[in-house]
């Protein structure tokens, strides 16, 4: 009888997880079940409409690089634990092997969206918006700008000292192995940055397409959330 009752708790137990994470699933992503079946039927040879294709494809990739910084969280040293103060987590310079990554030299500079780096004001319709379109940021996963032909649009880098850095501007003086890191003011630009040449890490090459859903989802991942804060608190 106890040998029952173990098993019918375990059967249960099981049976709630795989519904939480079914509807973990659904609400990150936004596809629902017979959307996977569909996706499954698709790899399968099934015939599904050309448009209906697209659309649950389209969401397959947003939901593979919205589960990317969820990866690289789980690749973390067991450094944290759940008594330990967020003042002891490490930097994420730290935190992570980098070596793993590609890296390449170059020559950061800092950008503001005003005028003396834009030539735009805030009366302008186009102030703060990137030539991908999504709007400049600094956060964990911060906008910079990059020569097109080395970082395409959606590339992924890690620019120690900095953080995050999402390929999503450029720039008529940014050309070869150059970078722009955006800041929000001035200042900032020349108190926390200045000029560098250091090695960057390339965690993805982008496709040419970034959208303000992608950043938003990186930079609000609850798994990275501790890390954010460290970037956010010293801004």
């Amino acid at each position: 009888m106890k040998r029952f009752k173990s098993w019918t708790r375990r059967f249960a137990m099981t049976f709630l997880f795989l519904m939480a994470l079914l509807t973990t699933f659904q609400t990150i992503s936004g596809v629902e079940a017979k959307s996977l079946i569909s996706f499954v039927g698709i790899n399968d040879g099934w015939k599904q409409d050309e448009a209906e294709v697209s659309f649950i494809k389209n969401k397959f990739k947003s939901i593979e690089l919205a589960f990317k910084p969820i990866k690289r969280a789980a690749e973390l040293k067991p450094l944290i634990s759940s008594s330990e103060a967020a003042a002891e987590v490490p930097p994420l310079e730290e935190a992570i092997n980098w070596s793993q990554y590609p890296k390449k030299t170059v020559t950061a500079t800092g950008y503001t969206a005003g005028y003396e780096s834009t030539g735009k004001y805030k009366n302008h319709p186009e102030f703060g918006i990137t030539y991908s379109g999504v709007k400049v940021k600094r956060d964990l996963y911060s906008t910079v700008a990059a020569d097109l032909n080395v970082f395409p649009i959606g590339t992924v880098l890690f620019i120690p000292g900095y953080g995050y850095g999402v390929v999503a501007d450029k720039g008529g003086a940014i050309k070869g192995n150059k970078l722009d890191l955006y800041y929000e003011t001035v200042d900032d630009v020349y108190k926390k940055w200045g000029k560098k040449t250091l090695d960057v890490y390339i965690i993805e090459t982008g496709d040419g397409n970034l959208s303000e859903e992608q950043l938003t989802a990186w930079n609000e991942n609850e798994a990275m959330q501790v890390f954010r804060q460290q970037y956010i608190k010293s801004e």
